[in-house]
């Protein structure tokens, strides 16, 4: 058979630990707020922590804290050296949030040029209104291995109506920095991954491709939705490549009806450095976003949550460079509600998987349509 239809099962050698959390806060995504790993070998990862009140459901619903503006909230970096076991200090706003002020630089070179092929020069890219269709990005660098950062710069639309950014970059061999991001049509219903790439210096990025036909050709997020856009269907969104040993870059794609459970993780492959893109695989029946970890062995995992019961992390294992994927693997199936997810997983040793996701307990004490939404971290053998 072309995918391999056994039924899930429990991960091996798993281990899971708590690596942020305050009964009083809202910690999650880590997945759409930044993760690299420095010239050491270092972790550096961000997530978001928004002021709480968990006694109802409704005070800590996604639209809410969503359009706080800001408000109540801190960008939490944690670092790594030793590849994910343990996790240093927090520490808060080091990395600058997107803002569209009066007089800024229009591109980074008053702080360029960069050599993106130096593991310590890191980029990172986010934007305002992420996923409307006023949506603008803005990029910033560290060379310093995440210490200090640039201002955030925003990037020209190039002609494009809007532009959303999820923290997502990746670098060819040739040094050139690519950008994944995503124009929101004008009505905010349509949602178009493409790639930016930077100029020989680094200092300013441009259009290169779009990933995705310009409709989705089965409509499969088409919905009489009556909603606000997080909360309703689309097709393709949050982009994120991995270059492969062979020079193939593949790119997972979130695809939802219903982010509360009905999404799914898509691959598309480029084998020409990003300048073209195809459909190469559906990754799962249901799990989005995916974090795609290309292993030394020459397999491939992707770590998801997943939205339905049991709540959960999940994960998929792959031999053929992601053209067809195995049964799933059950990382941990103790969620206590949809609200979930969100990883960055790695490899923590050879033949072993990391993630670093938000969580919430089913067992926990405090419980408004679950836990307390904190970091967590799993390790497991993928086989």
């Amino acid at each position: 058979m072309i995918r391999r239809f056994g039924p899930p099962r429990a991960a091996k050698d798993l281990d899971h630990a708590v690596v942020y959390r305050r009964d009083g806060e809202f910690c999650a995504w880590p997945y759409t707020m930044g993760f690299w790993e420095t010239a050491s070998g270092e972790f550096v990862a961000n997530f978001i922590s928004l002021d709480a009140d968990y006694s109802d459901p409704a005070k800590i619903s996604h639209d809410q804290l969503g359009e706080r503006g800001g408000r109540g909230s801190r960008l939490v970096t944690m670092r790594s050296a030793d590849r994910g076991r343990t996790w240093a200090d927090p520490e808060f706003d080091v990395y600058p949030r997107a803002a569209a002020a009066e007089g800024s630089p229009r591109d980074l070179s008053p702080w360029g040029p960069f050599d993106f092929l130096d593991r310590n020069v890191l980029v990172g890219n986010s934007s305002i209104d992420f996923g409307k269709p006023e949506s603008r990005s803005f990029v910033r660098v560290s060379t310093d291995a995440g210490h200090s950062w640039t201002p955030s710069v925003e990037l020209p639309l190039d002609g494009l109506h809007s532009l959303s950014a999820i923290n997502s970059a990746m670098v060819r061999p040739d040094g050139r920095c690519l950008l994944f991001l995503t124009l929101i049509s004008e009505d905010g219903w349509n949602r178009r991954p493409l790639v930016y790439a930077g100029t020989d210096d680094g200092t300013e990025f441009h259009f290169l491709s779009f990933i995705t036909p310009k409709q989705d050709p089965f409509a499969s997020a088409e919905g009489d939705w009556k909603s606000t856009y997080r909360f309703g269907g689309h097709r393709w969104f949050y982009p994120r490549g991995v270059m492969l040993p062979s020079g193939r870059i593949l790119c997972t794609l979130r695809c939802q009806r219903d982010p509360t459970g009905v999404m799914w993780t898509e691959l598309f492959s480029s084998d020409d450095g990003g300048l073209t893109w195809q459909f190469l695989s559906r990754v799962n029946d249901f799990g989005a976003p995916g974090s795609l970890v290309a292993m030394a062995d020459g397999r491939l995992v992707v770590v998801y949550g997943y939205r339905l019961k049991p709540y959960g992390i999940r994960a998929v294992v792959s031999e053929d460079e992601g053209k067809s994927w195995g049964p799933e693997i059950i990382v941990r199936d103790d969620g206590g509600s949809w609200d979930l997810g969100y990883p960055n997983a790695f490899e923590a040793e050879p033949g072993r998987i990391g993630a670093i996701y938000y969580f919430n307990s089913r067992d926990d004490a405090v419980q408004a349509n679950g836990g307390v939404r904190h970091i967590a971290q799993s390790s497991f053998v993928p086989e």
